[in-house]
């Protein structure tokens, strides 16, 4: 391993000079009042030349000077020079200055006439003041001068600055700061609870204390970021540490997790922002994934929108169990493009099938099937936004997600398909919407489909709001923020159960694992998150203060519920040999064999009906076979 880089002159000049700022005010008055006493001796030096400068001075000119550098200071607080940062000074400085001089420079000479000094030269009185504007003036131009020099050989050609404090002290913050050196970074103090790393230097940098001295820290006002580098650390942990940093008032920057270290996804010294995950509530579910292998390695795998979110990751997913084909049905083109252009990066080997396909389709799907001869069927293609599909959209979802989903399911289990699963949602519980109750009837045409195809592994995932993903609130967050504001969140009390991309991925491949035909499976997924909070956390991470950034509540949209639920009423869960992964038994007489016949008739009549149905026929089917759907009128805010 390299040894860590060195910082320059340019970088210990910089970090010297960050170390001062924060005395800023007291240094400002010292360095003006030991220039003003240097143009005092200039303007004698002017006036009376160097033969005669020092010794044609009264006995009294120590006092008076030292009246006059009071009086000057007096003028500066008066003016608040001091609170003025050299590095920036511009007109608005020097005017402050101008005055500051002048008022100063008057004062002291009306107080030397008016006590009758006359052996002090009536030119050095009226000089001074202007000697002292150009002295003072010349002090700012000459370190703003300095400053911006030492930060274009810092930063080269960006011409920005970057200053860090980093949270964390371990190996992985020894090669952050390599990484951060040569980036053109400054890092001004580390930060670590280990009592034996405290007052201790790494890689040259000091160590300040321990994390919670970083809320006291007198140096947030220099820095511009603070970096959390605890890789390794639990859930708990680095959400204390994020807490902390956001106390800042700075941007907050993280290390890759150790995940994605191990995994190569990343190098320690690329900083990110933070992440859905990084915000996530509890400790991310780590599937047990022991059993895929058998089930995915050299088998042929189709993934239907497989560009979405979540089918975009169960394609990563499943490429590294070394698939002998994975089958990418995609209506998007783009994102179909997208995700093929990833796949084949990451995995050169894997053989991919790139189809544009639309689930709405049977021939095409049954032709897909009985061509690629999938043994594992992941259903990803569904339409997910509540608000869109209540308006005038019902019967647009209806053909995706619930005869979209029995198209698949058929062609399937046609082509002799092992395993299909549904990934569905929990708003399909007790649902308030179009969206839900489409995904419910989805999984009812799952359970009848295990019924009348028994040679097929027919089952459903359910979890809720997947952080992060398309539609989803963090990116609307995020882009509102980079905005500044308002923020908007639908009701100050509306909470989500949460998860990542990653996890929902998982989640779905451990179903084909372990489910069984017929079953819905089920993530523990913890308490719910409050949706205000997360908008919070992500304003204070952007480095923001509460009131720079508005939130703003706009109510409750239609088929909005305030809480969503992963099980209904009536329904209970069985444990499953991983932990916090259920296995859901729906109520009795939901969908047991003697529906079956009456569920294929309720979709032949609604593909029948077409897209004549109005959005209130829409619902009126579906309450046909979703008997608790009910819609939910909106709440005020």
């Amino acid at each position: 391993m390299s040894a860590p880089a060195t910082p320059g002159f340019w970088h210990r000049l910089d970090l010297f000079l960050a170390r001062l700022r924060p005395h800023r005010e007291p240094l400002s008055l010292l360095v003006d009042a030991a220039v003003v006493a240097a143009c005092w001796n200039v303007t004698y030096l002017f006036r009376l030349g160097f033969e005669r400068w020092i010794s044609a001075r009264p006995s009294y000119d120590a006092w008076v000077l030292l009246g006059i550098v009071a009086a000057y200071t007096a003028a500066s607080l008066l003016f608040k020079v001091p609170q003025s940062m050299w590095r920036f000074s511009g007109f608005g400085e020097i005017k402050r200055l101008t005055l500051a001089c002048m008022l100063a420079g008057a004062a002291s000479a009306v107080v030397v006439v008016g006590l009758g000094l006359v052996k002090i030269p009536r030119a050095v009185l009226a000089l001074h003041p202007v000697v002292a504007l150009m002295g003072l003036s010349l002090v700012r131009i000459g370190y703003r001068m300095l400053y911006e020099h030492a930060r274009a050989q810092i930063a080269g050609s960006r011409g920005d600055i970057r200053r860090a404090l980093v949270m964390g002290a371990g190996q992985a913050a020894r090669l952050l700061i390599a990484g951060l050196h040569r980036q053109g970074w400054t890092v001004l103090g580390l930060f670590d609870d280990d009592p034996a790393k405290q007052r201790a230097r790494i890689a040259g940098v000091p160590v300040l204390g321990p994390l919670d001295a970083l809320r006291g820290s007198v140096h947030p006002g220099t820095a511009t970021h603070v970096i959390v580098a605890l890789p390794s650390a639990s859930f708990a942990q680095r959400r204390r540490a994020l807490d902390i940093a956001a106390g800042t008032g700075l941007p907050v920057l993280t290390v890759p997790s150790a995940a994605e270290l191990r995994e190569g996804q990343a190098r320690v010294e690329r900083l990110r922002s933070i992440e859905p995950e990084d915000l996530l509530g509890r400790e991310p579910v780590v599937l047990d994934e022991a059993g895929l292998a058998p089930v995915l390695q050299g088998r042929s795998v189709l993934v239907t929108g497989a560009g979405g979110s979540i089918g975009s990751e169960l394609c990563r997913q499943v490429a590294r169990f070394r698939p002998a084909r994975l089958v990418l049905v995609e209506l998007s083109e783009f994102n179909l493009y997208t995700i093929e252009q990833e796949l084949t990066a990451a995995f050169p080997g894997l053989k991919l099938v790139r189809l544009i396909g639309d689930v709405k389709d049977l021939p095409q799907l049954r032709a897909i099937c009985k061509r690629w001869r999938p043994a594992v069927v992941f259903h990803a293609a569904a339409y997910k936004h509540v608000p869109l599909m209540e308006d005038d959209n019902a019967w647009v979802a209806l053909r995706n997600n619930t005869l979209g989903t029995y198209h698949a399911a058929l062609a399937a289990a046609e082509a002799g398909a092992e395993r299909f699963v549904l990934i569905s949602t929990d708003k399909a519980v007790n649902p308030t919407n179009v969206m839900g109750a489409t995904k419910r009837a989805a999984e009812m045409v799952v359970s009848a489909m295990a019924v009348e195809h028994p040679g097929t592994r027919f089952m459903a995932v359910r979890f809720g709001n997947v952080l992060g993903s398309s539609g989803s609130v963090i990116p609307k967050f995020k882009e509102q923020i980079a905005k500044g504001g308002p923020v908007t969140v639908t009701h100050p009390d509306i909470i989500r159960y949460f998860m990542t991309i990653p996890e929902a991925a998982r989640l779905v491949l451990q179903a084909v694992a372990i489910g069984e035909s017929g079953q819905v499976l089920v993530l523990d997924m913890g308490e719910p998150v409050k949706i205000v909070d997360l908008a919070r956390d992500l304003i204070r991470m952007a480095g923001h203060a509460p009131e720079e950034i508005r939130i703003e509540f706009t109510g409750l949209r239609p088929g909005e519920k305030l809480y969503e639920e992963l099980l209904a009423d009536a329904d209970d869960t069985l444990p499953t040999a991983v932990p916090r992964l259920r296995v859901a038994r729906l109520a009795a007489g939901a969908d047991n064999a003697d529906r079956v016949d009456e569920l294929r008739a309720w979709l032949a009549a609604a593909d029948a009906a077409g897209a004549s149905q109005d959005d209130a026929a829409v619902r009126a089917r579906l309450r046909g076979v979703v008997a608790e759907y009910k819609a939910a009128p909106a709440t005020p805010s």
